[in-house]
């Protein structure tokens, strides 16, 4: 990390998908005045047909967030050792391998060779995996199953927005967080394929003035950004900025993880723990708490808080292969429909549908598509 302070520039700027996020419907991109001819783009990209007869299910997840950011820590009770790896944001998926690195690096410092896995989202089950790749006997014990984990919920694009606020962390976090995101990012790589979901696709975030130079400690990590000014983009907007990031599915990714860790020995237990005690009466040594909002119950960390995120899903256009971010949403294609979202609701437990925030979604998006190439 380049300061701690730069986490926040990072977050503003150079964050993709917070710039997606964070962007209200009052504060949308606008296109030229009326009266002015459009200019002709000379980039020819297929809109989405943001439209309600083709929504086909909508969606919500609680984000476990930590304004201090992620936790990767041993702990020791009397003969056993927990190793926390949980409170990653909307990061999760982004940061799942990197941090699960660290969580495994804790384990090997223990002496202990069996561990049960607390979770069975993508950090339950990177981190399973991991232990299983360091020498370790894994046994993964988890109420909810892919596909009815929070992780299934997740948009999936590779850019680690929203894990913590500047003000809250430290130069030992921001180091971490890096080294976690580098990490990961390195990892995903190898997986590239329709076996994992996972792929490399152009971003485009709107802007109403040019923006400036991607900082921060990650910023080498959005690769071939490049500014997109009028004409030059179908948007309704002035500007576009373009890059490149990774794309995981999770409806691909997580079955296949899963998969990996059965076929490799891994078992994996349906259960659901109560209190810390069950956690201890464990017969495996260690354990790796995995389990996201619910280590605010089991271990007490009252700074973890739910941040809720709904998400409309399209029927699948398969000719849209590009990231949308900006006009208060975002848009992710993949192949299990079109994902819509942009919504963050700090402290809310309930996953039932908010009232009315489907419907915004749905319409700050119909607007940003229908003002393509007509701007």
């Amino acid at each position: 990390m380049a300061s701690p302070l730069d986490r926040r520039s990072f977050l503003i700027r150079g964050s993709a998908a917070a710039a997606g996020l964070l962007l209200t419907a009052g504060c949308g991109v606008r296109g030229p005045r009326a009266g002015t001819p459009a200019p002709i783009p000379s980039l020819r990209l297929p809109p989405v047909q943001a439209a309600e007869d083709r929504i086909i299910r909508t969606v919500a997840g609680l984000r476990p967030y930590r304004p201090s950011g992620f936790v990767v820590d041993a702990v020791r009770f009397d003969e056993t050792t927990v190793i926390h790896n949980y409170g990653h944001g909307g990061g999760g998926i982004s940061l799942a391998w990197g941090s699960s690195t660290l969580a495994v690096e804790r384990a090997r410092e223990t002496g202990h060779r069996t561990f049960a896995v607390l979770g069975c989202g993508i950090m339950g089950l990177t981190t399973a995996r991991l232990l299983q790749d360091s020498g370790f006997q894994a046994t993964i014990y988890a109420r909810d199953l892919p596909p009815h984990t929070t992780s299934n919920v997740g948009g999936g694009q590779w850019s680690p927005f929203s894990v913590s606020e500047a003000h809250a962390t430290d130069a030992n976090y921001e180091r971490t967080f890096e080294r976690a995101a580098r990490l990961s990012h390195r990892y995903y790589q190898d997986l590239v394929g329709p076996r994992y979901g996972v792929r490399w696709l152009h971003n485009y975030s709107l802007r109403n003035a040019p923006p400036s130079p991607r900082s921060g400690p990650i910023a080498d990590l959005f690769k071939d950004e490049e500014v997109l000014g009028p004409g030059e983009h179908p948007f309704g907007a002035p500007y576009a900025s373009r890059f490149t990031t990774m794309m995981v599915e999770p409806n691909r990714f997580l079955p296949a993880v899963m998969d990996d860790f059965l076929l490799r020995g891994g078992r994996i237990v349906p259960r659901e723990f109560h209190s810390l005690q069950e956690v201890l009466a464990l017969e495996e040594e260690g354990v790796v708490n995995c389990t996201g909002l619910g280590a605010r119950a089991l271990f007490g960390d009252q700074e973890l808080v739910p941040v809720k995120g709904e998400l409309v899903i399209l029927l699948p256009q398969p000719e849209v292969d590009y990231i949308l971010l900006g006009g208060g949403g975002y848009m992710f294609p993949r192949s299990d429909g079109i994902v819509l979202g942009g919504s963050q609701e700090h402290g809310e437990w309930s996953l039932d549908p908010s009232p009315g925030v489907a419907e915004r979604i749905l319409e700050r998006n119909r607007e940003t598509f229908q003002a393509m190439y007509t701007s």
